[in-house]
């Protein structure tokens, strides 16, 4: 359902916009095992950032929008930067990093998932999804 300022009902006062940004893969040292926090894993995340892209979309101007190539140079130096026990804890640096890109992202969901989980059972990946409003 669409109100009459033209966003949907439910939407966080925002036109309900995304940029998505989806597979960004990275190594890191993440874990709470030693061997996780002295060998790089494969990490991979997705976004997606709440954005009016409305003004992008009348004037065709990057300066009118977010710049995802400076979120994923960001993203991906909090992946390969200083260690985190917990994905929770990863995947709430990437929220904060990524906000503070830009002031025009109002909100970022993150889904950050480890590739090769040290577990005892085949598992294609571990991970965790956390929504961040500015």
């Amino acid at each position: 359902m669409t109100t009459a300022t033209g966003t949907a009902a439910g939407d966080e006062g925002g036109s309900g916009d995304r940029i998505r940004l989806r597979g960004l893969r990275g190594l890191g040292t993440h874990g709470v095992l030693p061997e996780e926090r002295t060998r790089a894993q494969p990490f991979e995340v997705d976004l997606d950032l709440a954005v009016d892209l409305g003004p992008a979309a009348a004037s065709d101007r990057l300066a009118d929008t977010v710049d995802y190539g400076e979120v994923v140079t960001t993203v991906a130096a909090v992946v390969s930067g200083p260690s985190f026990e917990l994905l929770e804890a990863l995947a709430g640096a990437v929220a904060s990093a990524t906000l503070a890109c830009d002031p025009r992202i109002t909100s970022v969901t993150v889904d950050l998932r480890k590739l090769r989980p040290p577990v005892a059972v085949d598992v294609a990946d571990v991970g965790v999804r956390i929504t961040r409003h500015r």
